[in-house]
């Protein structure tokens, strides 16, 4: 639990840091009343000079994005579709086993002897939380091989702009 609550703070923070590339704002661009209250000519970049820091905004943020060594991504699809492959043979297993247990001489006396007391909850079936964890290893297998498309879409953008670099100024 403290792994995953540990990689959630380390994705928060990094995202906040290659987050959106605001930029300079000042008052003045956002009209109406601020204008006014906080006196629009003295706001610190206006005109030219607020077009040219938005500009440099931009440009540093770009130089900020981990576009330095873009095999990362490649690695990342090739660790993204062996977890999904894993995931399979691991599903199958689960629900192979579980059904061997369900059907064994064990399972079916007990559930007669549950059923003769009139309880009717231990049955020698699948029940929901079985099913749905089917269900979300489908979707995790599904949602690993995204991750791999995404990855291989993001290296061939990257390839791209690395190539053309002119282009990243070009915004």
């Amino acid at each position: 639990m403290v792994e995953a609550l540990l990689a959630v703070l380390i994705l928060v923070c990094s995202s906040v840091s290659c987050g959106p590339t605001g930029g300079y704002t000042g008052l003045p661009s956002l009209g109406g009343i601020y204008y006014y209250q906080y006196g629009g000519a003295y706001s610190g970049f206006s005109g030219a000079d607020g077009d040219r820091a938005r500009q440099l905004d931009q440009r540093f943020q770009l130089l900020k994005l981990p576009w330095r060594f873009p095999a990362w991504l490649l690695l990342e699809c090739i660790l993204d579709i062996m977890v999904a492959i894993g995931i399979v043979p691991a599903l199958y297993y689960f629900f192979h086993f579980l059904l061997e247990v369900y059907n064994s001489s064990v399972c079916k006396e007990r559930e007669q002897l549950y059923q003769s007391k009139g309880y009717q909850g231990f049955r020698c079936s699948l029940h929901g939380a079985e099913i749905a964890a089917g269900l979300s290893g489908c979707v995790a297998v599904l949602a690993y091989l995204l991750s791999g498309g995404l990855a291989v879409w993001g290296y061939r953008t990257v390839h791209k702009l690395k190539q053309k670099p002119e282009q990243l100024y070009e915004l």
